[in-house]
């Protein structure tokens, strides 16, 4: 297993993240899966022994449920392992029991670590942004959450990027913590990130850690064209995340995936996740599984490494069209580009 460096932080985190959205299976989670508590100790043991150091939550995944899954799962060896999990989201009926607030961020933290059976958490990320709570309050409450020693690290997840840059201007004025990491979506079936995102990571020394690299199961060599959902999946019992705005690009991109897979022997999936990890500013992608045996051909493609014809294979199939400004700058600023801006830019002008 490789280690890298999250962000501009000393913190050292597997290349492969154990997430956990299918412990629980509670209410509309039902759909991404339903480990118990045997079956959460059986994953994280099978992730911790393949060299995974990070285990990544929220506090609504399962209302909580999969929180207690993994505090009971680490219980006794709560040194050997990182916490990540989240908040923003509601958690209750009240008119304060959602959004990133001082009152419910610390109630919200507060309330995770008694799930999760610990003094801390590694590294507490906002899950989504909240525009009608002022940003300096919640920044000035993550800061107290940090130097309480409740809170070792801070990131956040699903900002826009203008939101993410807000944010760290105002912990520079301020000397407020600092986000050393995002938790952004990022798949072949969707390279939105890449227009902003990615590109904000590599200027600012963030982090990136990925969610729903096989876009749901999409690209798990499950879903062909012309095909039913199979029975079993997330799709088939109605998850409906993310969105396919592309069917046929999407479709493309999968029966590449499943030729450079048949001819290395290995799975689809692996080699979309061993995508993931060859692109810029990626320091560790989260891989959940609904069953032990897609945990454990998922765990293997830290070991696969593709070769640069196979990445140009499909970085071609599943690539986005240049919006404004950027096919304007790939155009007249060639001459003047930074590693950001080529993250983006640099195949294009290559073509």
């Amino acid at each position: 297993m490789e280690y890298r460096q999250l962000g501009n932080s000393g913190l050292r985190v597997s290349v492969l993240t154990l997430g956990t959205m299918t412990f629980g299976g509670r209410g509309g989670f039902a759909a991404t899966g339903a480990i118990d508590a045997v079956g959460a100790r059986r994953q994280i043991d099978m992730a911790l022994d393949a060299g995974v150091n990070l285990i990544d939550t929220a506090d609504i995944y399962s209302q909580g449920l999969s929180e207690e899954l993994i505090g009971q799962a680490i219980a006794g060896r709560r040194d050997q392992v990182l916490l990540a999990t989240k908040a923003r989201m509601r958690m209750g009926d009240g008119p304060n029991d959602a959004g990133l607030s001082r009152h419910h961020l610390i109630r919200a933290c507060e309330a995770s670590l008694r799930r999760l059976g610990t003094d801390y958490i590694d590294l507490y990320q906002v899950h989504e942004w909240d525009g009608q709570t002022p940003l300096e309050e919640t920044l000035e409450t993550l800061d107290t959450l940090v130097r309480s020693g409740k809170v070792r690290y801070i990131g956040c997840s699903n900002y826009a990027g203008w939101q993410l840059l807000k944010a760290l201007g105002l912990s520079a004025r301020y000397n407020y913590q600092r986000f050393v990491s995002q938790q952004i979506y990022y798949s072949l079936q969707a390279r939105d990130a890449e227009y902003e995102l990615i590109p904000a990571s590599l200027d600012q020394g963030l982090g990136v850690l990925v969610w729903s690299p096989l876009a749901g199961g999409l690209l798990s060599g499950k879903y062909r064209r012309g095909q039913d959902a199979p029975e079993g999946t997330r799709r088939f019992a109605g998850w409906d995340e993310p969105p396919v705005r592309n069917e046929e690009q999407l479709y493309d991109t999968v029966e590449v995936l499943v030729a450079i897979g048949a001819e290395r022997r290995v799975s689809a999936a692996q080699v979309a996740l061993a995508w993931l990890l060859r692109k810029p500013a990626v320091t560790s992608v989260i891989v959940g599984a609904r069953t032990d045996d897609q945990l454990a051909d998922n765990l293997r493609a830290a070991e696969l490494r593709l070769s640069d014809d196979e990445l140009a294979r499909l970085d071609e199939v599943s690539g986005t069209s240049l919006l404004y400004p950027y096919w304007h700058q790939a155009k007249t600023a060639a001459d003047r580009l930074s590693a950001a801006d080529l993250s983006l830019l640099g195949r294009h002008i290559r073509r």
